[in-house]
């Protein structure tokens, strides 16, 4: 890889890392082609950027950026992963794919300029996914209505009851 080829990365993962929201950081030594491929996949599918990069080239893209915190993290082989929207889905794959694999090791991560250490990664994948936090609001939005609809249809069952029994007490 030439200098200009080297620029080029430093520039582009450097707009990645100012654009994302979270970023993680996990030495990916000892894991076979298999893993590695599973792990891209779940993680594309989440919409997260996930690659391997030079210590050095993500050193020098990450100066200036809220990233910034992960340079001392940058030893040994290194693999990242950027996530624009959704921090708990990234999280949440890398977790668990850590546990699974012993060889797999999450070193650090950045949660809008915050820095987060492994046991803050866990816990934010403890946290529910953005789905499950969107049903949840909605079924809360939707409960008062739930509930005034079986109001406003009891009173008419309530009547009707009512009169059958009238009615059942004239005919007897």
């Amino acid at each position: 890889m030439n200098r200009t080829e080297k620029e080029q990365i430093v520039q582009e993962l450097a707009q990645r890392l100012a654009e994302t929201q979270a970023t993680f950081v996990a030495d990916y030594r000892g894991i076979n082609v298999e893993q590695a491929t599973q792990l891209r996949r779940e993680l594309t599918q989440a919409g997260v950027e996930y690659r391997v990069v030079k210590n050095k080239l993500l050193k020098l893209a990450a100066q200036g950026t809220p990233s910034e915190d992960l340079q001392p993290y940058c030893v040994g082989p290194t693999a990242i992963a950027l996530s624009g929207t959704d921090p708990v889905a990234p999280a949440k794959i890398l977790s668990k794919f850590a546990k699974e694999i012993d060889a797999f090791e999450l070193k650090a991560g950045v949660l809008s300029g915050k820095l987060l250490t492994v046991a803050d990664i866990s816990a934010l994948a403890a946290l529910p996914s953005r789905e499950e936090l969107l049903a949840k609001a909605l079924s809360s939005m939707n409960a008062p209505v739930t509930n005034f609809v079986g109001t406003m249809a009891a009173i008419p069952r309530s009547l009707v009851q009512v009169l059958n029994a009238i009615g059942e007490n004239k005919a007897a």
